[in-house]
């Protein structure tokens, strides 16, 4: 068995290491550039110490949207900031000595107005929030390309790239994404 050729390639551990190197290495200054952006919006809340309501999955959202913002995979960092809102935001509800029962499977426009009601977040965020919400929407579910929010719609008729479009949003997307960590019911030790 030891001299069978892999079934999906023939390509060894050392050509492995050669194309990861070589990818790891494309747009490293890019990488250096967005982790420095992040480094300096992170910085700019203070205290690097938050309690992230939503268990595991938020944590998890929190981490690989910072991950996949540096390594400019700027779909992924949309989807996993909204994830990352949705969760913490409707643990935050369910959590504390005020917790409010929620439906098992709920809205995130209900979320965002029960979080508006109880003062948890401001206008300015829920507005931001739809926002975030409304950019991840066209990446989740399929648009024809006459809908305005489908991508290649936008690419045309703002007369910019696509990677343009998508960088933009995955730098709101994280902005956003580090406002929420700056919440004050779930900072520690400001």
């Amino acid at each position: 068995m030891a001299d069978q050729p892999d079934l999906l390639t023939d390509l060894h551990d050392l050509d492995f290491v050669r194309l990861l190197l070589a990818e790891m290495h494309d747009d490293l200054r890019g990488k250096v550039s967005r982790f420095r952006q992040l480094d300096d919006t992170v910085s700019a809340i203070g205290s690097r110490q938050s309690m992230i309501p939503g268990g595991e999955v938020a944590y998890a959202a929190w981490v690989e949207a910072r991950s996949t913002f540096v390594h400019g995979n700027f779909v992924a960092t949309v989807l996993l900031s909204q994830a990352l809102a949705e969760q913490m935001l409707a643990a935050m509800l369910v959590t504390g000595l005020d917790a409010e029962p929620i439906p098992a499977r709920i809205a995130f426009r209900d979320t965002l107005a029960r979080c508006r009601t109880r003062n948890f977040i401001s206008e300015q965020d829920a507005t931001d929030l739809e926002r975030l919400m409304n950019l991840r929407n066209p990446l989740s579910h399929h648009r024809l390309i006459d809908d305005p929010t489908n991508l290649s719609r936008r690419a045309i008729d703002a007369r910019l790239p696509s990677e343009e479009h998508l960088r933009r949003d995955a730098t709101f997307a994280i902005s956003m994404a580090v406002r929420l960590m700056a919440l004050p019911m779930i900072r520690l030790g400001d």
